[in-house]
């Protein structure tokens, strides 16, 4: 399975997914692919939106809202359209903090959904376990290991490790992500508050000798 097929399911978040990358599978949150151990508080959410230059030239518009349902229940989904194939796909992905949410210190959660791409028709379902760990002033790493099943095939294996922190005002990051067969991606990305409750993200990586991009922005309610 080729890694444009991982990139078109989400990561949301975050399985997303992206970074659980996504890994992934699931769609993370903006603007990584390897997801975080951690939700949305209850009665609030995010929307996301991006443009993407992926593996193969083709080019992608995304929506990706989530909200926090319950104490550490977070529900999402996303909505893509390749503007160069006119192909589409969508996912719904539930994610689960099973540990307190802690701005200092170690997360654990689990994430899983479905999603449908068209053109031809495909289903895949998939789960994460996610691991984070955080530290003032030293940034955070964020682990995922899952598995991913494509209709009738066998499931694939799926892994992702990231690493960011804040400076001043921008946050940058850094993480390797792959599955099963597939050869793994390396990425980088930024993101930084440009007004309240609102975020300027974008991303740059090397796939098969091609250089996939894509830039975005989220908002909090």
């Amino acid at each position: 399975m080729t890694l444009l097929r991982l990139s078109r399911v989400v990561l949301f978040g975050t399985v997303v997914a992206t970074g659980c990358g996504v890994t992934s599978i699931c769609h993370a949150g903006r603007p990584s692919t390897v997801d975080d151990a951690g939700s949305n508080e209850v009665g609030k959410g995010h929307l996301e939106w991006w443009l993407a230059r992926e593996e193969g030239r083709v080019n992608t518009i995304n929506l990706s809202p989530a909200y926090g349902l319950l104490d550490g229940l977070e529900i999402g989904a996303l909505l893509s359209r390749e503007t160069t194939t006119g192909r589409t796909r969508s996912a719904a992905q539930f994610k689960w903090i099973v540990t307190p949410n802690e701005a200092d210190g170690c997360n654990i959660g689990v994430s899983g959904g479905a999603a449908r791409l068209t053109r031809p028709s495909e289903r895949i379902k998939f789960a994460n376990g996610l691991f984070t760990c955080n530290g003032q002033g030293v940034g955070s790493v964020h682990v995922n290991v899952g598995v991913q099943k494509e209709g009738d095939e066998n499931a694939l294996r799926t892994w992702g490790v990231a690493v960011e922190r804040a400076l001043g005002g921008v946050t940058p990051h850094l993480e390797v992500f792959g599955a099963q067969r597939a050869k793994s991606t390396v990425q980088v990305g930024l993101r930084g508050e440009v007004a309240k409750s609102l975020q300027l993200d974008g991303t740059i990586a090397r796939v098969k000798g091609e250089t996939t991009v894509s830039v975005g922005a989220k908002l909090q309610f």
